[in-house]
Parts: C-alpha cells; structure tokens; sequence
C-alpha cells in the first residue's frame, strides 16, 4: 500500500492561514451533503432526489401527523425491518436474559465505569442557591431533575454501550426518573446482547427497536407505546443530528455533533509512537479528524513513518487511514503559543497535551470540549472509563458549547419573596423604570400595595357609568 498521504501546514507559510481556514470548513456542519449510498436510498424511498435536511423534514412531519404507522414505515424502508407494533418494545425478558448470558467481565466493567461517571457526576450537580436581605426579601435558585429523557444509541458499524453508559448515568445522577433508549434494529444495535445487558444492568427498562430520523421524532412527539419525552440525547448519523436539529423547540437536545476530532500539542519530549496511535485511535471512527500541532519539527517525519507501521496492524486500516487522508493534518508551529493559538482557533473536541509541563500550556487553552494531560492519559480514557460524559461539542462548537453533564439534565427556576418592607424600599425603582417603557400597570401592581393608588379606581370603581 502506497505511504500515507497526510496533508502538512506550516505556519511560516504565507498560504497557512488559508489551509488552516480550508481545515476549518471541512471539520464544520456540512448538513447538506451525504454519500451516493445514501442518495440511492433517499431517492427509492421518497422517489426524488432529496437533500438530507429535506429528508428529514419529510420524515419529521410524516411522524407527527400519522406516528406509530410512520415509524414503523420508515424503519421498514431505511432499515430494512418490519416491525410488527408489539415488537417495537424490547421486552423485559429479552433484557433479562441478555444480562444473565452476559459476559461477568463485561458486567463487571460496566459497573466500574458506572461508579467512576456517577461519583464524578454528583460532584457537579447544582445546588439550590439562597440570597436573603433581612427584613426585605429572600431570593433562590432552585433546581429541578428532567422527568423524562431519551437517549440515541449507534448500531452501524459497532455496538456502544460506551454511549449508552456516558448519557444515561448522568441523567440518573441528574435524579432523571425515566429514560428511554432507541436503537436501530440491527445486530449491533437493539439486537445487541451486550447493549441490552448494560440498559438492565443501569435499571433502563424502556428499550425501542427504532433509529435515525423516525426514532427522533418518535421520541420528540410521542407516538402510540412510547410517550414523548424532555429531552433528547446522543450521537447518531448525519439524519439523527439533522433531525435534533428539526424537534428542538419541541424538546431539548444535547448538541448537534458531528465526527470525533483530536489536536495533540507536542513539543521534543512526546513519545511518537504515542502520537501515532492517538492519531490513529480517531480516524478509526471514520470519519474522524486527527491533527498534530508541535513547535517540534523531527516530530512530524517521525510520526509519519509510525503512522503507516501501525496502521498495518489494525483491522479498520482502510478506514482510519482514509480518515487520515481526508482529515487529517500535521501542523508546524513557530512556538508552543503559536500551537496553542492554532488548537484555540479550530476548538476541537479532544485536546491531548504532550509535553513536558502540560499545566502550564492548559492555561491557554480556552476552546475544547475536553483535554488530555501527559503521556498516559489518551482519549480513550474519556471515551470508555474516566467519568466526564463523552458527549463533546465538535466541528468548533467548543468556542461556545460544552460536553454533556448531569447539569444539563436540571432545569433551574428562581422563586422571589419580598416583605411589605422590601416592597416599598423597591417601588420607586420599579416605577421609574415602568414609566420609561410606559407599562402603567406594572408600576400600579406595586403602588396599589404600597398605598399610593386607590384600590377601587385599579379595580374599576370610579370607571364612568359604573356604581362604587
């Protein structure tokens, strides 16, 4: 196999700007554009070349005005299966025999990784806030779980308890009461023993066999056996992301993410055989963008020369090595500010730090979804055991977004009350204010309790033609 074609910037390069620009484009939404697989499918299920988001919209507002019939429609032509109403339900028995067949290892390690994300979920859970001003007012943040949360779960190319574990323990930390799981019916999906076995090991009893689009809606709506739901949460294809997308108003979302993406800072001290299989480790999701950021030049030769070493020995060579070519990049920086300026700029959802003191390079920076510190801490960590959820903002979100935590499964309410005392200490500014924007009743909701208006002409006892 030819050697590995991976695209190199240089920051001293007049033309870097623009390549750094280009990357950017190609990691960002690209909501409109899909596969030749996919544009077969839609036009022999919709009989017209529709774009994704048309697709979607189709599929969206086809569910909400027939339900159930539609789902069961859409599964039977997307996916293949028809699915009879009663079998839409993953029952309790086939939950409990998948746990009781289940591998004790494996359980073993979903109870682990239980532990780990719930005792590092709980730590964060917001606590109601109170501000009391004696003999005026008491003013409180108060907060409140979800009643009800779905959760999406891949089934195409592998299975993933992993997600499954990452969304639902921090809406049980949360005090979420319901959570209910869709799949695709597939055998990596809600056909899927050692998914099935970790909804029964987390107590989730409410597992469907629907995906994509429909699944969505499903659970956006409600349709007949599956009630609506709060919120909706976790990955899924480019329909899945573009269907949150549609619902959100109706219920809330996590995020719109997209593929996975990693940027390592290294500086001379980095191992490049670690660099290599960091690299490597996310374009095996395929898609999935990898980018090395060093002030090291050496670095770069020698990472490459290990990237095709390893790739070789990996059974989804093709694909991470596709991913690499399409993605991928190996950045040369002036400095480790000008590195951490670049990883900033393309705010990526995993940032590895290998360097020799990555505390002081983690004060810069400002834009990621998570980050990884030291040699022995590799992505993989957050994505399977160490309890940060794995749901991360992607495609530069992590200017403005954050990863999923058992905080966004709270709603939060203020609760206000004031003395008569407080009131009237208030008034004068709650008047000024209301004359300004000229809402008369709101100043008069205030002085008809401090006494400065007669109760009878606000009640409309003075109004002509009307007796007191």
């Amino acid at each position: 196999m030819a050697m590995l074609n991976l695209r190199r910037i240089d920051l001293a390069d007049g033309r870097a700007a623009d390549q750094i620009a280009a990357l950017q484009k190609q990691l960002g939404p690209r909501g409109d554009i899909t596969t030749p697989r996919n544009r077969a499918l839609t036009e022999s299920v919709f009989g017209q070349p529709l774009t994704p988001t048309q697709v979607v919209e189709r599929i969206c507002g086809d569910v909400q005005s027939r339900g159930l019939d539609a789902v069961l429609d859409y599964t039977e032509k997307l996916d293949g299966v028809r699915l009879s109403p009663g079998e839409v339900r993953v029952s309790e028995r086939e939950l409990e025999k998948a746990h009781a067949a289940a591998d004790p290892a494996f359980l073993e390690t979903v109870r682990r990784v239980r532990q780990n994300i719930m005792s590092f979920q709980c730590g964060l859970i917001h606590r109601d806030a109170v501000l009391s001003v004696s003999g005026s007012h008491e003013l409180r943040q108060r907060y409140r779980p979800l009643r009800r949360v779905g959760i999406c779960v891949p089934g195409g190319a592998a299975a993933y308890p992993s997600t499954l574990l990452m969304t639902a323990c921090p809406a049980q930390a949360a005090g979420v009461r319901e959570v209910a799981v869709v799949a695709p019916p597939t055998p990596f999906g809600s056909y899927n023993k050692d998914l099935l076995a970790t909804c029964r090991e987390l107590r989730i009893n409410e597992v469907y066999r629907i995906g994509g689009a429909q699944a969505v809606a499903a659970l956006a709506y409600g349709v007949s056996g599956i009630p609506r739901v709060d919120m909706i949460v976790g990955p899924g294809n480019q329909f899945v992301t573009l269907a949150k997308r549609h619902v959100f108003g109706q219920v809330a979302i996590d995020m719109l993410a997209g593929p996975t993406e990693v940027v390592i800072l290294a500086d001379d001290s980095a191992s490049p055989s670690f660099v290599a299989a960091d690299l490597i480790s996310q374009a095996e999701h395929s898609p999935g963008a990898s980018i090395l950021i060093t002030w090291h030049r050496p670095l770069l030769d020698e990472v490459a020369i290990l990237l095709d070493r390893q790739l070789q020995q990996l059974s989804r060579e093709n694909q991470a090595r596709e991913s690499l070519e399409s993605f991928g990049a190996m950045i040369l920086a002036g400095d480790e500010r000008d590195a951490v300026g670049v990883a900033n700029q393309i705010a990526a959802e995993h940032v590895q730090i290998l360097t020799r003191d990555p505390e002081s390079l983690l004060e810069l920076v400002e834009n990621a979804g998570a980050v990884f510190l030291g040699p022995y801490t590799p992505v993989a960590l957050g994505d399977y055991v160490a309890g940060p959820s794995h749901v991360l903002p992607t495609g530069g979100t992590a200017r403005f977004a954050s990863g999923l935590s058992a905080n966004d499964f709270q709603r939060r309410s203020s609760v206000i009350s004031f003395s008569r005392a407080g009131l009237e200490k208030m008034a004068p500014h709650v008047r000024c204010l209301a004359e300004k924007e000229s809402l008369s009743a709101h100043a008069a909701s205030v002085d008809i309790r401090v006494g400065r208006r007669d109760e009878r002409l606000l009640a409309g006892a003075g109004k002509p033609g009307r007796s007191p």
